[in-house]
C-alpha cells in the first residue's frame, strides 16, 4: 500500500546514490519515480537529504567493497543535523539481506527487491524511527514458473496489480544526460559457474515491446537522444514470449521515434548472436554498430568449466563476420583470468586470442569465488599470486592492443555525441558509455551537451580519440 506524504508539510528529502551497472541506474530511476509520486523531494547531495539510499552492486568483490564504502561514508553524515538514516538497496542488499544487516549495523535498513513497490512507506517508517527487518535471501530463480507461456501470463498479472502512480512510465530521470539506459529484461537463465546474478536477480523475464517503446518515447520527450538497451542477456530477449527474433522486430520500431538518434545494445552472448540479429544491428536505421560481446575467455575447455560455449576460433569467426558487415564496428568484451584450473597454456590461448581479435575495449578481471556459485566448489584453484601476475601482465598487453586499435581509426569519420561541454568530450558510435573510451572534439566552435558532431579522427590518447571537426 502506498504511503502518501501529508499535504501542507514540507516534503521529506531523499538522495539516491547508484553504484554498479546501467541496470542499477534504471532501478534507481524507478525508485525515484515511486518516491516522487508520493511527494518526496529528490536531492543530488546526500548531505542535504534526510535519508540516503545506496543502490548497491553485489557482482564481484571490488564492487561489494565499493558499496560498503559508500554505505559507511553515508553513515558518517548522520551527525550533520540533516541526515537521519542510511538505507541499502540493490543487488548486494538483495543478495545478503539479514547477513549484511548483522555485518553492517551502520545501515538503518537493508531492503530487497520485494520492498521496491512500497519504497515510500518503507523509508517513512525508517525516518520515523521504526524498524524494518532485513529479508532472508532466497533463490529468486524459483519465483517464476519455468514455462515461457506461464511466465508471460504471470508477468501480465503483475503489471495489472502495479499500475504506475506517475502515468504509464514508472521512472524519474536523475540526470539530464543525452543518453539513458532502457531495461528490456531482467534476470538470467544461464548458469555460468562463476556468476551469482541468476540467484539474486531471478530468471530471465522480457518486458513487452509496448512497455519498452512507451518508455523509449518518454525518454525521448525527456531529452534523451541515445537509448542504451540493457539486460543481463540481451540476445535472449523475447524467448519467454516464444519469439527469439523479437529484438529484430523491436529495433525498427524504436528507430521510428524521431528524437532518438542512436540505439545501442549491451551484453550480447556470443553463442546466441544469430545472423538475423547481426543483420539488424548493422542495417536498421539509428542502431549503431556496437557489439558488447561476453567472451570471458578463449580456451574452449576452460569455457566449458565456466558453463559457457565457444572458443577462440569461433569467437574470431564471429568477429570477422561483424567486420565484414561493418568494418568500423566497435567490439568490446570482458575476460576472467585465473578461473579454477586455468593452466599456463590456457592462459596463453587467451593472450593469443586477444592479440588477434583487435577489440576496441577490453575489461580484465581476476577470478574470485562468489557465494552460491559452482565455481566455489571447483578444485585446482589458481593461487592469488598467479592470478595477480596474470592480471597485471594481461592488463599491460590490453593497454597496448586497444591503443593500436584506436590508432587504426586515425583518418576515420566519426559522429560524436557531446557529453561534456567544458572538455568538448563525447562518444563516437563505436564507444559505449562509462566503460569504453571517449572522443575529444577539436574545433573553433564550442558544442553543447547533446549535440552530434561530424569529425575526423586525427590522434589518440590511449583508448581515447582526438577528432577534428571538418
Amino acid at each position: 500500500m502506498s504511503s502518501k506524504l501529508v499535504i501542507g508539510k514540507s516534503p521529506r528529502t531523499v538522495a539516491l546514490v547508484t553504484l554498479g551497472c546501467a541496470r542499477n541506474e534504471t532501478d534507481s530511476e524507478e525508485l525515484a519515480g515511486r518516491l516522487a509520486a508520493d511527494g518526496w523531494m529528490l536531492v543530488d547531495d546526500p548531505t542535504k537529504a534526510e535519508i540516503a539510499v545506496i543502490n548497491t552492486c553485489g557482482f564481484i568483490e571490488s564492487a561489494k567493497k565499493d558499496s560498503i564504502d559508500a554505505l559507511m561514508q553515508a553513515h558518517s553524515l548522520k551527525g550533520n543535523g540533516v541526515t537521519k538514516a542510511v538505507v541499502a538497496v540493490g543487488c548486494m542488499a538483495e543478495r545478503y539481506g539479514n547477513e549484511l544487516a548483522t555485518a553492517l549495523p551502520e545501515a538503518d535498513a537493508i531492503l530487497g527487491f520485494d520492498d521496491y513497490q512500497e519504497i515510500s512507506a518503507r523509508l517513512s517508517t525508517i525516518i520515523d524511527g521504526g524498524k524494518i527487518s532485513a529479508h532472508t535471501p532466497k533463490d529468486r530463480r524459483t519465483l517464476l514458473p519455468i514455462a515461457p507461456s506461464q511466465r508471460a501470463e504471470q508477468k501480465a498479472k503483475q503489471n495489472l496489480k502495479d499500475i504506475s502512480p506517475i502515468g504509464t512510465v514508472l521512472r524519474k530521470r536523475l540526470d539530464k544526460a543525452p543518453i539513458a539506459p532502457l531495461k528490456i529484461a531482467s534476470g538470467c537463465d544461464r548458469r555460468c559457474s562463476f556468476c551469482a546474478i541468476p540467484y539474486f536477480r531471478g530468471s530471465f523475464v522480457s518486458r513487452t515491446p509496448n512497455e519498452i517503446i512507451e518508455e523509449a518515447k518518454w525518454l525521448a520527450d525527456s531529452g534523451v537522444s541515445e537509448l542504451y538497451l540493457v539486460s543481463e542477456n540481451t540476445t535472449s530477449y523475447g524467448k519467454d514470449f516464444g519469439d527469439l527474433k523479437l529484438m529484430e522486430k523491436l529495433l525498427p520500431e524504436l528507430s521510428k521515434i524521431e528524437a532518438v538518434k542512436r540505439i545501442r545494445l549491451s551484453y550480447l552472448q556470443p553463442a546466441e548472436v544469430r545472423p538475423s540479429l547481426l543483420q539488424a544491428m548493422v542495417s536498421v536505421d539509428k542502431v549503431v554498430p556496437y557489439f558488447d560481446l561476453s567472451f570471458q575467455h578463449a580456451n574452449g575447455d576452460l569455457l566449458r568449466s565456466m558453463r559457457r560455449f565457444g572458443d577462440g576460433e569461433k569467437f574470431l569467426h564471429l568477429i570477422s563476420q561483424i567486420r565484414a558487415l561493418s568494418p568500423e564496428a566497435g567490439i568490446r568484451s570482458n575476460f576472467i583470468v585465473g578461473f579454477p584450473g586455468e593452466s599456463d597454456s590456457q592462459y596463453t590461448d587467451l593472450v593469443e586470442f586477444l592479440s588477434q581479435a583487435q577489440l576496441d575495449a577490453i575489461g580484465v578481471f581476476g577470478y574470485s569465488d562468489e557465494d552460491k556459485t559452482e565455481g566455489m566448489s571447483l578444485a585446482n584453484k589458481v593461487s592469488p599470486e598467479v592470478i595477480g601476475e596474470r592480471v597485471a601482465e594481461l592488463s599491460t598487453l590490453v593497454d597496448e592492443l586497444i591503443t593500436q586499435r584506436a590508432e587504426a581509426r586515425i583518418g576515420q569519420m566519426v559522429t560524436v555525441l557531446i557529453e561534456d561541454e567544458d572538455e568538448q568530450e563525447g562518444r563516437a558510435d563505436h564507444q559505449g558509455p562509462d566503460v569504453d573510451g571517449s572522443t575529444f572534439v577539436k574545433s573553433r566552435n564550442k558544442y553543447r551537451v547533446g549535440e552530434y558532431v561530424q569529425a575526423v579522427v586525427s590522434d589518440v590518447m590511449g583508448v581515447d580519440l582526438i577528432a577534428q571537426v571538418i
